[in-house]
């Protein structure tokens, strides 16, 4: 796998660049809403089409699956997953917070996981059953209990028939752990909650390559990752929980009550 994350990496740092040779740079004549609240920019697909024409040139046989609609079919059985710009809403708003996801599934498993984080210059990587990795240095996720934790979580906003579920699931949550959190950016979340900095993370409603990436990442680092109902489906159904052991256990018990 040496050279799947070689490749995701320096592929990762080069749209990491092309994002920030941007930023701050977006008209409002720019951007598009593709749903409710869902915006894009001709940065979103500029920063794919970068990615997805270099994954081509190095894998020309790999399948391509990528937010902005980019895909490529084929019989081989390795796919990558890709988020072009992961928090797109601060990135229109200079709000410094947005990173570039690249995973890799193999028979229905990632494989492969790189976020990019241009501004503070973070390269998170995973391989699968290597560990973890910020900078080139292992990463393991923190040892605190759930009323020392700070959880992240992300709004509902395309799904917003769930707020009510959300809302006191919430409550529950912030009166359990030491502080809640809110960045924009999936990919990041979950990467926070590997290296420790967060001691876990839910959110409903994320697309495949929001979580992808993140949530390798953070297994390889110690951490739990699951669904609401504790299944491993979270890549298909959007609704996830991540944290180290102890309080994604907390965090699964408290968000079936609502789920």
């Amino acid at each position: 796998m040496g050279d799947f994350i070689e490749v995701a990496s320096e592929v990762a740092k080069a749209a990491g660049q092309y994002l920030l040779d941007h930023k701050g740079k977006i008209d409002k004549k720019n951007v598009d809403e593709k749903a409710r609240n869902d915006f894009v920019t001709f940065v979103d697909h500029q920063s794919e089409k970068l990615i997805v024409d270099s994954l081509h040139s190095s894998f020309p046989d790999h399948k391509i699956l990528a937010e902005e609609g980019s895909q490529k079919t084929s019989i081989t059985e390795y796919r990558w997953i890709i988020d072009p710009l992961d928090g797109t809403k601060n990135f229109i708003q200079d709000i410094p917070i947005f990173c570039v996801s690249i995973a890799l599934e193999h028979q229905g498993k990632i494989i492969v996981g790189v976020v990019y984080d241009p501004v503070h210059q973070e390269l998170f990587m995973a391989e699968r059953g290597k560990g973890s990795t910020c900078n080139g240095k292992k990463i393991q996720v923190s040892q605190r209990s759930m009323k020392e934790s700070l959880i992240a979580t992300g709004f509902p906003f395309k799904f917003k028939n769930y707020l009510p579920q959300y809302l006191h699931c919430f409550e529950e949550i912030f009166l359990k752990c030491s502080g809640m959190r809110r960045c924009g950016s999936a990919a990041i979340d979950l990467c926070y909650t590997a290296i420790g900095r967060f001691e876990g993370f839910w959110e409903l409603g994320l697309s495949i390559w929001d979580m992808a990436a993140g949530s390798l990442i953070i297994q390889e680092a110690g951490g739990i990752v699951s669904d609401f109902w504790a299944k491993d489906d979270y890549l298909n159904n959007g609704f996830i929980i991540a944290g180290n052991p102890s309080v994604h256990k907390n965090l699964q018990a408290i968000v079936n009550n609502y789920f």
